[in-house]
C-alpha cells in the first residue's frame, strides 16, 4: 500500500494522524525499525534533498503520556523503497517498540529542518536558473552538505545554451559571473516571485512547461516553477518540498566556486545558513579591525600595510642571519676538531645546513651541529670515508628513537625529546 503524500498537498502541514500499515527491524541495525503508514506528512530523502526528521506518538495506546514517554518514537530518516515511504525509527530497547499494523499514530515533523531544507532547495532551483538564463550553464550535480550547497555547472553538456556555432559560450565560471548571478538569484528572491508545483500524468503534458533541463522520467511528473510561469525564474522538474513563494528563503551567498572535472563548483547557502554564515564572518572581521583598531573599510589598506612591513622586517632578518651563519663559519673554522658539539637555540636547522655548506670541507672528521628547541642534530663533514654524516645517522639513531637521514657531507637526525638526544651525543663524542 502507497502512503498518501500529504506534503504534496500542503507542504506546510506539520502534523497529522495516520494508520500503522507495516512494522519490521531493520536488517543489521539494532534498535531501528522499518515502520510505514497509510499517509504521512514526512518527505523522504530524494531529488539532492535531505528527508524530514520528527516524531510519532502511540495516541491509541492508553499508556501514552507524551514526547518522552516510551511510546513517543523519534523518526530518524526516511526512505523511498519502491515508491512506499519507509520510516526509520529508533528505539533504546526493541521491546519498547509496541507500534502494530493498525494502530493509530499522531506523526509531527521537525519544522525548523524541513523549513531549512524547504530554503535552500528552492535557492538552489534560482541560483541554477541565474546562471542558465545569463551564461547558458546547465546545472549536472546538486548536494545539500552540512556545510554547504554545491551545484556543478557545466557550459558543455547538451542542457547548455551554446553559440550557433555550436561551441560553448563560456569555458568555466568566472568569480564575476559568479557575482552577477547572485546578485540576479537574490534580486528574485527581493521580488517574493511565487513558487508552485504542477504535477502531470504524462511526459508530454510536463513537456508544455518551459523547462529548464530535460526530463530524464515519463510519468508521475511534478515540475516546479520561479516566477511567471511565461518568462520564469526558473522551471524544472523536482520532486522537493519548497515554499510558496521565493521571499521565504531571505537571502543567497555564494562562498566560492572550483573547478570540478570540468565544470565549476559553487558553494552556497541560503536562508538562515547563509545569514549565520554573514554573521560568523563579519565578527571575525569586527574583532580583527577591534585588534587592529581599525574600521573594518579600513581593513584591506592596514592589511597591505602590514604585509609591506612584514616583507621588510624578512628582509632585514635574512641579511641578519646571514652575518649571524658567516660569523659562525668562522668561529667553527677556528675551534674545529673531531666530534666538536656545537649547541644553538637562535638558529634553525635550515640556518645549519647553510652553515654546514660552508663549513664541510674544512672538517678533519665529523662535527654535531645541535638545534636545541627542534632536538635536532646536524652532522657536517667532508665526506671522506669513515666520516660519512648519513652512515652516521643510520647507524646510531635507530637505537635513540629518531628519524632522518641525508648524505655524505650532511644528515640529521631528529629525536622524540631531549633525553634521547642527549644520550646519542654521548655516543656519539665517544665513537672512535
Amino acid at each position: 500500500m502507497t502512503a498518501e503524500r500529504l506534503y504534496q498537498l500542503d507542504v506546510t502541514l506539520r502534523r497529522t494522524r495516520a494508520e500503522v500499515t507495516g512494522v519490521s527491524p531493520r536488517p543489521d541495525c539494532s534498535g531501528d525499525f522499518q515502520v510505514t503508514f497509510d499517509r504521512t506528512v514526512f518527505f523522504s530523502e530524494e531529488g539532492g534533498q535531505h528527508c524530514d526528521t520528527g516524531r510519532v506518538i502511540h495516541i491509541n495506546d492508553p499508556r501514552n503520556r507524551g514526547k518522552n514517554s516510551p511510546e513517543s518514537y523519534p523518526v530518524v530518516h526516511v526512505n523511498d523503497v519502491d515508491n512506499e515511504l519507509v520510516h526509520i525509527i529508533h528505539v533504546d530497547n526493541p521491546e519498547k517498540m509496541l507500534l502494530t499494523p493498525g494502530d493509530t499514530v499522531e506523526m509531527e515533523i521537525d519544522w525548523d529542518n524541513r523549513f531549512d531544507n524547504m530554503q535552500r532547495h528552492a535557492g538552489e532551483h534560482i541560483l541554477s536558473g541565474a546562471v542558465y538564463r545569463l551564461f547558458g550553464g546547465a546545472n549536472r550535480g546538486f548536494h545539500m552538505g552540512e556545510d554547504a550547497i554545491t551545484i556543478d555547472i557545466d557550459f558543455r553538456c547538451e542542457d547548455s545554451v551554446r553559440n550557433p556555432d555550436g561551441s560553448p559560450r563560456y569555458e568555466r565560471l568566472t568569480w564575476e559571473m559568479a557575482m552577477a548571478a547572485e546578485q540576479e538569484a537574490n534580486r528574485v528572491i527581493m521580488s517574493d516571485a511565487p513558487i508552485r508545483t504542477d504535477y502531470f500524468s504524462t511526459r508530454e503534458e510536463a513537456e508544455k512547461m518551459p523547462l529548464r533541463k530535460k526530463l530524464k522520467i515519463d510519468r508521475d511528473i511534478s515540475v516546479v516553477t520561479i516566477g511567471d510561469p511565461d518568462n520564469p525564474a526558473d522551471c524544472c522538474a523536482c520532486c522537493g518540498t519548497h515554499p510558496s513563494s521565493a521571499g521565504q528563503i531571505g537571502i543567497l551567498k555564494i562562498y566560492r566556486i572550483e573547478p570540478n572535472k570540468g565544470m565549476s563548483r559553487i558553494f552556497f547557502e541560503c536562508g538562515g545558513r547563509a545569514l549565520r554564515h554573514y554573521r560568523d564572518q563579519f565578527n571575525t572581521l569586527y574583532d580583527i579591525g577591534t585588534a587592529l583598531s581599525s574600521g573594518i573599510g579600513e581593513l584591506p589598506a592596514k592589511f597591505a600595510a602590514y604585509e609591506e612591513k612584514n616583507r621588510e622586517t624578512l628582509e632585514t632578518l635574512h641579511r641578519l642571519k646571514r652575518r649571524l651563519t658567516e660569523a659562525e663559519t668562522e668561529e667553527l673554522r677556528r675551534v674545529m676538531k673531531p666530534r666538536l658539539v656545537r649547541h644553538y637555540t637562535d638558529l634553525s636547522v635550515d640556518d645549519l645546513f647553510q652553515i654546514a655548506k660552508r663549513i664541510s670541507p674544512d672538517c678533519p672528521d665529523r662535527i654535531a651541529l645541535v638545534a636545541d628547541p627542534a632536538c635536532t642534530v646536524v652532522l657536517v663533514s667532508d665526506g671522506r670515508p669513515g666520516t660519512e654524516c648519513g652512515a652516521c645517522v643510520k647507524d646510531l639513531s635507530s637505537g635513540f628513537g629518531a628519524r632522518g637521514g641525508g648524505k655524505k657531507e650532511s644528515a640529521r637526525a631528529i629525536f622524540p625529546d631531549r633525553a634521547s638526544l642527549d644520550r646519542f651525543l654521548n655516543a656519539f663524542t665517544s665513537e672512535e
